[in-house]
């Protein structure tokens, strides 16, 4: 086997994971790419063998103990070991005011975003604590993890979630010397902000882009965020350099909270 770093990442089909997944791939880990959508997964895998990037991928559902620790073996089985382990999927869910939930979406929210990430550091954390090298483990929180907002509650119900979560692993995994961090994206121009956009136009009677607009008109760098500014983050947490650093929840969304 290689010994190269290893890094999983969920969600990494498209969007932020992706973008995620090719920065580590350019820092020399060798890449396991996991996703619900096998299309779209499998697609972004021969994009990255087309660019000369060590990768497999694993096609389950977070939500699903199994499938993590199912990914887990996969990793090992291909690699050798599961170095850098990111829950990256999330969905943003019910846009609307918390006086009309949809239970559906709360339960949506709920189990991808919070048990997500219980299943996942639980399957990582085992399987770095067998191999008695340490490891890292990072987490998706956000802003909404950072600050409330209208319209999202229960996403940022999910995502205060992460960041609890995120406290306790670090605490309770440090004496294997497993870091545990997440990083908190601002506004992003993904699929996912356009869909954001969409429902919020139903409820706030907006017109389409003025509700990314006015998310974004208050960030201090003068411009809404890039998946490549969040993988940049990653870069940093999954390396050595961050060695020091566990149970952080780290804002990069140039500048609009300040916790």
């Amino acid at each position: 086997m290689s010994d190269k770093k290893v890094a999983v990442i969920t969600g990494s089909a498209r969007g932020i994971g992706k973008e995620i997944a090719k920065r580590l791939g350019s820092d020399g880990f060798r890449i396991v790419l996991n996703d619900i959508n096998d299309g779209e997964l499998k697609e972004t895998e021969e994009e990255f063998k087309n660019n000369n990037i060590e990768v497999t991928s694993f096609v389950g559902d977070v939500t699903k103990p199994e499938d993590q620790e199912n990914l887990v073996k996969h990793a090992v089985d291909t690699f050798g070991s599961v170095d850098v382990f990111i829950n990256n999927a999330g969905v943003e869910g019910q846009v609307g005011p918390l006086i009309e939930p949809d239970p559906k979406q709360v339960d949506l929210v709920l189990e991808v975003n919070v048990k997500g990430v219980v299943y996942g550091i639980a399957a990582a954390a085992k399987q770095m604590i067998k191999q008695g090298k340490g490891g890292k483990i990072i987490n998706a929180c956000s802003i909404a993890g950072q600050e409330g907002f209208e319209m999202l509650g229960v996403y940022s119900a999910s995502k205060f979630a992460v960041k609890g979560l995120t406290q306790t692993a670090a605490k309770e995994l440090a004496q294997h010397k497993i870091t545990v961090n997440a990083y908190c994206p601002g506004i992003v121009g993904t699929s996912m902000w356009e869909r954001l956009d969409e429902k919020m136009m139903e409820h706030l009677g907006t017109k389409k882009g003025e509700a990314f607009a006015k998310f974004s008109e208050g960030i201090a760098l003068g411009r809404s965020q890039t998946p490549e500014d969040v993988a940049n983050l990653i870069s940093f947490l999954a390396s050595e350099d961050s060695n020091y650093i566990t149970g952080q929840a780290i804002v990069t969304d140039g500048g609009m909270v300040y916790p």
